[in-house]
């Protein structure tokens, strides 16, 4: 281990425990904010002429035809399944063999092994034996399955046959301003256009190396066709997709409103990470058709309350400004308007601080409109100032405090910044953004885990391995590639019979991840950290303050001064295990990002199928 910035690491996982790697690629998820993942779409490069799938151009009024994906994977042998159905076997591996009659599908390498089943299945190239997991460089590689053989029941659900997966991949409106707004702040200029070829890779690597049961997926690429936060626009996107294609799942959806989803699930349509935040009740009443990685606004308050009232309640504003370092800690709430469900998540914020005991002197919400903002922005520092806050905790989007700190500066008010779980505001990339004599006071929890090097451990790397070239969209494919990794590990866990409420049952029948540095930790269902069923994904979160001095690549791989550190080398907590130790501002321990995997987390090296590095 070689942390880029003095200190040694938090403890973690070991590896060692098969939980740990579990669903593998799906722990490798980017927390994001509200605003969903529409901000920074992540993609990968291809080639058009290796796969074939159709693309929904926003005014289209006939369905267009729909074609499956056909490529063969680097290495693979197209082979005849017994129904007679086109399949993909591993690199390498010959015809899929006769597998004993006992064998009931799913069933993964470790147990086959406590079965005793090992050494009657033919595993193929696609497995390491040796780990009994898919041979690919990921440290969090999932359990290789047995492949598949026999009737897998064809029309098992809404768009799924014997032969394939009907899968829909939505992308916000090209040109859109708000989501313009978002991306220009950091020169991300992805265009919908590469976005569709990354993904048309990235089903075609998940098709090579997970088992799933003799389809092939039929993946549609489909543009919206109104704003992120246009209801109206996205209830009529999401009843085009329902009649046209009739696909099992959606993958995505409008940043700012909820209304597809909605939409979505009341035509019986599973979909994954395609609405912004809402609360709990919100996916258990959709049941079990929306599903969620990013935690929810309730589980980042939980969490910010916690460390609020563990860490810093009590105690003098020792990292803001020379006016306030003296005084003790008093809290307001700046909060993004974004939805119907904005308004009653601040109002449950400020009941739990209230009940911590550390109300908010002020609670102030802002619409995300770049016409307006600075304006606003004059607006809500003024209050602030005025109402003596010497700790804003700020929950919104990545650009608005670009606006805010500037703001502050002008006005000569220097509280403290508490990021309050708020995705992409904990990158690096966003954060050089906001005005530095404010923003070397700000600290924040993330559910982002400790960074690594790109080149070395992670999707960018992964997508690099599997193609031989670097991503076409290179700057932001670890947004994007979580929900799809989320989908095919649900599938392969399913088995054959393919239907909603069994994506739902291997949703909430999995264990969970145990704690990594490198990655979050992952659950859904009634797991003891929350009380309500969860739909969302990430369960834990770490703790990072702003380092103006420190220099490095931020999530964009551009070189720079300004970094976020993370405390006692990226250490995470679930709810409930917040230490008491505070230790923003220490240098000792904390981590800017790792050139090398922490301990017992390198992926190993396996040979690239495209002659990539």
């Amino acid at each position: 281990m070689q942390p880029a910035q003095a200190g040694t690491a938090g403890s973690g996982g070991s590896g060692g425990n098969r939980n740990l790697k579990r669903w593998g690629p799906i722990v490798g998820v980017v927390a994001v904010v509200a605003i969903g993942a529409g901000i920074i779409v992540a993609t990968s490069g291809g080639d058009d002429d290796e796969t074939t799938t159709t693309t929904a151009p926003p005014a289209a009024t006939d369905a267009p035809e729909t074609t499956a994906a056909t490529t063969d994977p680097p290495g693979g042998d197209t082979t005849s399944a017994p129904d007679g159905t086109d399949s993909t076997a591993a690199p390498g591996s010959t015809d899929a063999p006769d597998t004993p009659a006992e064998i009931t599908y799913p069933i993964n390498y470790f147990e086959a092994e406590d079965a005793g089943l090992v050494d009657q299945i033919e595993w193929g190239d696609r497995c390491d034996l040796e780990t009994g997991r898919i041979a690919v460089p990921d440290f969090f590689a999932p359990e290789c399955y047995a492949p598949f053989t026999g009737d897998n029941g064809g029309a098992t659900a809404p768009g799924v046959t014997a032969e394939e997966i009907t899968l829909v991949w939505y992308e916000g409106q090209e040109g859109d301003p708000i989501i313009a707004y978002i991306t220009d702040a950091v020169a991300v200029d992805d265009t919908n256009e590469q976005q569709f070829e990354t993904m048309r890779d990235l089903v075609r690597y998940y098709e090579t190396y997970y088992e799933l049961y003799g389809r092939r997926v039929n993946l549609i690429t489909f543009e919206g066709t109104g704003g992120a936060a246009d209801d109206v626009a996205a209830r009529a996107d999401a009843a085009r997709i329902a009649e046209e294609y009739q696909p099992f799942a959606v993958l995505g959806g409008p940043a700012l409103t909820s209304a597809f989803a909605d939409e979505l699930a009341a035509r019986d349509i599973l979909c994954v990470g395609c609405t912004p935040g809402q609360p709990s009740e919100f996916y258990a009443e959709r049941s079990p058709y929306v599903w969620s990685l990013a935690s929810s606004s309730t589980q980042g308050q939980t969490h910010s309350v916690e460390f609020i009232t563990k860490q810093l309640v009590g105690k003098n504003a020792e990292y803001a400004g020379d006016q306030f370092v003296d005084q003790p800690r008093t809290f307001g709430y700046i909060y993004l308007d974004s939805s119907g469900a904005s308004a009653d998540l601040a109002a449950q914020f400020t009941a739990s601080m209230e009940a911590a005991g550390s109300p908010f002197v002020e609670v102030i919400a802002y619409e995300l409109n770049p016409a307006t903002i600075q304006q606003t922005a004059s607006q809500v520092i003024s209050r602030m100032k005025a109402a003596g806050v010497t700790t804003i905790v700020f929950n919104g989007d990545p650009v608005a405090p670009r606006e805010f700190t500037r703001e502050a500066t002008a006005q000569e008010y220097f509280p403290e910044w508490f990021v309050a779980a708020s995705g992409l505001i904990d990158t690096s990339a966003f954060a050089r953004t906001y005005d530095q004599a404010q923003w070397e006071h700000a600290y924040a929890i993330t559910y982002l885990a400790a960074r690594t090097n790109f080149e070395t451990q992670g999707y960018w790397y992964i997508y690099n391995w599997f193609n031989g070239k670097p991503p076409a969209a290179d700057g932001t494919i670890t947004v994007i590639q979580p929900n799809a990794a989320f989908f095919f590990a649900t599938l392969q866990r399913i088995g054959p019979n393919l239907t909603h409420q069994a994506f739902a049952d291997a949703v909430f029948g999995f264990e969970g991840t145990q704690q990594a540095i490198s990655q979050p930790y992952l659950s859904w269902g009634e797991k003891g950290y929350w009380d309500f069923v969860d739909y969302h994904g990430i369960d834990d979160a770490t703790i990072i303050w702003w380092d103006p001095a420190a220099t490095g690549p931020d999530e964009l791989r551009r070189e720079g001064a300004g970094m976020w550190q993370y405390v006692d080398g990226g250490q995470r907590y679930l709810p409930g295990a917040w230490p008491t130790e505070e230790k923003l501002f220490d240098p000792e321990g904390a981590v800017t990002i790792y050139l090398e995997p922490p301990p017992g987390e390198a992926p190993i090296d396996y040979p690239s199928p495209a002659g990539g590095s």
